[in-house]
């Protein structure tokens, strides 16, 4: 019994010890992280900022194929450059083979049967031309004029009729070679070879697919697509300066060019994986220009991309508490069953509207 106790005794001073070492562990300020790379400064007092994403001047390219089938053959590589028209994989084109050989056999068949045609037709005038001008009715009967005169109108008949038969098969010929050229894929534009997303012995669907079989682009020149905030969308100004930083290093920057601004404002696609970014807003998309020799990016890279902005371009609005009391009246006049989530988000409203802008984005 006294060893029992012994050991209960010994065991709650083992964990009264093994608690207090956890707790003065657990009381130590560990140090703060480092991050792996500063983040870019902005070269501009009053700007933007957004992210950007690489892409090709053309615009990244989807091929896909015509029709579904084996792939038989992948004539490009990552990188190769292509011009328009050139082939860039072929689908299983043994069966479409087969029938254009039956139909350029048909079409000789129906250019034999016009000769046959117009040699019954010579012959059938021949005969008619012996009696047509006969004066003596009494040399060849009447019937026999007549059986010869419609012989020669049956057998031009014949030779319209095969002549007829001749440009179907012409046309189901061209129809057959048309679908045995759709079995190769080829290139729409002049560009890089970007990836290669099917290989020999792999079936290929028809039409549209999440991942394209083939990606191309004109990298000649590089576009930044830009996302800027919706909120920040009437702060900008079409033609303004912009510059580039590629992330994780902050000290490779590029001066880029105005291209284009796309009206229509979609949905944030471009995820730059921080834990403060915004997933549920919407984005006007600039694209920019950017000299490849410049910076050594890639298509599909992402970029941090700082556009300038001046403070002209700030709209006039009336400040004061005069206007805050007629911004917030006002709004309750309007909506006097709104409640309470009128009132404040008109105040809101109007607080946002009042505060300086002058280096946001930062």
């Amino acid at each position: 019994m006294r060893l029992t106790n012994k050991l209960i005794m010994a065991v709650s001073l083992a964990g009264l010890a093994l608690a207090v070492v956890v707790g003065l562990y657990s009381n130590q300020t560990l140090p703060t992280p480092e991050p792996v790379a500063l983040p870019a400064k902005a070269p501009f007092e009053t700007y933007i900022g957004g992210g950007g994403i690489v892409e090709p001047r053309s615009e990244i390219i989807g091929i896909g194929s015509s029709l579904a089938g084996v792939v038989q053959t992948v004539f490009v590589a990552v990188g190769d450059r292509v011009q328009a028209g050139d082939p860039l994989f072929l689908v299983d084109d043994r069966e479409a083979k087969a029938e254009l050989a039956v139909k350029t056999a048909e079409l000789a068949v129906a250019m034999a049967a016009v000769e046959e045609a117009r040699a019954s037709l010579r012959d059938a005038t021949a005969q008619f031309a012996l009696v047509r001008n006969v004066a003596d009715h009494r040399a060849v009967s009447k019937d026999d004029v007549e059986q010869r005169k419609n012989a020669e109108l049956l057998a031009k008949a014949k030779l319209e009729s095969a002549l007829v038969a001749v440009e179907s098969a012409k046309a189901e010929r061209d129809a057959a070679a048309t679908g045995l050229d759709r079995l190769t894929a080829r290139a729409p534009s002049g560009g890089t070879v970007l990836q290669v997303n099917i290989h020999p012995g792999e079936y290929a669907v028809a039409g549209a697919v999440d991942t394209p079989l083939l990606r191309l682009g004109d990298v000649s020149r590089l576009h930044v697509r830009t996302d800027i905030d919706e909120n920040d969308a009437w702060r900008f100004s079409p033609g303004t300066r912009a510059v580039a930083y590629i992330r994780g290093n902050r000290d490779m920057r590029a001066d880029m060019r105005f291209v284009r601004v796309e009206p229509y404002v979609v949905s944030k696609t471009q995820l730059a994986g921080t834990s403060t970014e915004r997933v549920d807003t919407r984005v006007l998309q600039v694209l920019f220009d950017l000299d490849p020799a410049a910076l050594p990016v890639y298509v599909g890279q992402q970029m941090d991309v700082f556009i300038e902005t001046t403070p002209e371009t700030l709209p006039a609005s009336p400040s004061g508490p005069a206007a805050t009391a007629r911004d917030i009246s006002e709004a309750d006049a309007d909506a006097p069953f709104a409640g309470l989530g009128q009132g404040l988000f008109a105040c809101a409203r109007v607080q946002a509207a009042g505060a300086p802008t002058t280096g946001a984005g930062k």
